[in-house]
């Protein structure tokens, strides 16, 4: 790493940086933040995300990825992500399912996602259900992952650990008449026989979404701070963001001293890869705005207006058009609320609405 005297930046500056590799200013059908997927929660965020930087979802699957949350990533990068998210040993594959209902399981370790890809693999031979997934590779593994569920009078396996496993198991999802159903991959690739590629996608991380510590890294993966030390990337420049140490390629130290923000405004929706920063008190410095934006449930969409959130937004259907419902922080100038109306078209048109009309709370 290259030591980070001198190279102190501020929170524009940092902000301003990930505006620019995010490609947000739609000169590319298929922006590199892509590498880190897009997440699908709720269901038709990921084609939000992608329109907010001029993409479309071509050539793209839909997968449980990163800590088990669905993703849409590029179908040709997935053998190579499922060696990435592999994990590195037995004690980082039980941080990431160590949860009460598996206590004894958790500690099978690497095991316990072998056993469950493969239990995928053997039960998913076309689109099922989800139910009908969890019944079969529930039957499937050892008893230990999985765990008795009163109301249903049945056993289950840890829901942390079938998500995880399912990129391992060769399956992709999809959302039919409201149900989630899994089915083969179109290109199936063997179970990983051991993780490959962790530190390229660490270093992912930290081009889109640094300059970032280990920790932040780690809470993105959903491991342990150890496991990401263990891969960290040679090569990387350290820096001072509002006094703390970070770290972000050294290739990207030029383009990150010099960022400026520019008067670009979008509207991001929850879960998009600009939202997935660990350090959201960089993002957002207001607490009581960060409880609005990042909620445990139910999170609206956020305002982008150069390189700071301004507010929130949350759209709902009304006949063939979308009512999209702006509730800014504060103020908005008269040109920010005219780009508005072209962004809420384009949130319109990737719900596959006829017309947008924009409202403000």
């Amino acid at each position: 790493m290259s030591g980070g005297q001198g190279n102190a930046v501020g929170r524009e500056r940092v902000l301003a940086h990930r505006v620019a590799v995010h490609g947000f200013d739609r000169s590319s059908r298929a922006p590199d933040v892509l590498v880190l997927g897009a997440q699908d929660t709720p269901h038709g965020a990921a084609r939000q995300a992608l329109a907010a930087r001029g993409a479309s979802a071509d050539g793209l699957d839909l997968v449980w990825s990163f800590r088990g949350a669905p993703h849409l990533h590029r179908r040709t990068e997935l053998p190579a992500l499922a060696g990435a998210l592999w994990p590195l040993d037995d004690a980082d594959a039980t941080a990431r399912i160590n949860t009460a209902v598996i206590r004894e399981g958790a500690r099978l370790g690497v095991e316990a996602f072998r056993v469950t890809a493969r239990a995928f693999r053997q039960v998913v031979t076309g689109p099922m259900t989800k139910g009908d997934v969890s019944t079969a590779v529930s039957a499937s593994v050892p008893g230990s992952l999985t765990y008795w569920c009163e109301p249903c009078g049945a056993r289950h396996i840890s829901g942390l650990l079938f998500q995880q496993a399912g990129l391992f198991g060769g399956v992709g999802v999809a959302v039919e008449g409201g149900r989630t159903v899994l089915a083969p991959l179109r290109r199936r690739f063997p179970v990983p026989v051991e993780a490959s590629g962790t530190a390229t996608l660490v270093r992912a991380y930290l081009r889109f979404l640094g300059p970032a510590t280990p920790a932040e890294v780690a809470s993105h993966l959903g491991t342990t701070r150890t496991v990401v030390k263990a891969v960290w990337p040679e090569g990387l420049a350290e820096v001072s963001v509002e006094g703390k140490r970070a770290w972000l390629p050294a290739p990207e130290l030029a383009a990150l001293l010099s960022a400026e923000s520019g008067d670009l405004v979008r509207l991001l929706p929850p879960g998009d890869p600009f939202l997935q920063a660990r350090d959201r008190e960089l993002l957002v410095p207001d607490r009581k705005r960060r409880k609005e934006i990042w909620r445990a449930v139910g999170s609206p969409g956020a305002l982008l207006v150069s390189t700071d959130i301004a507010g929130t937004w949350r759209a709902r259907a009304a006949g063939r058009a979308l009512v999209v419902t702006v509730a800014p922080f504060g103020p908005l100038s008269s040109a920010v609320r005219e780009k508005l109306e072209a962004e809420a078209a384009t949130v319109a048109s990737a719900r596959g609405a006829s017309e947008a009309r924009l409202r403000f709370a």
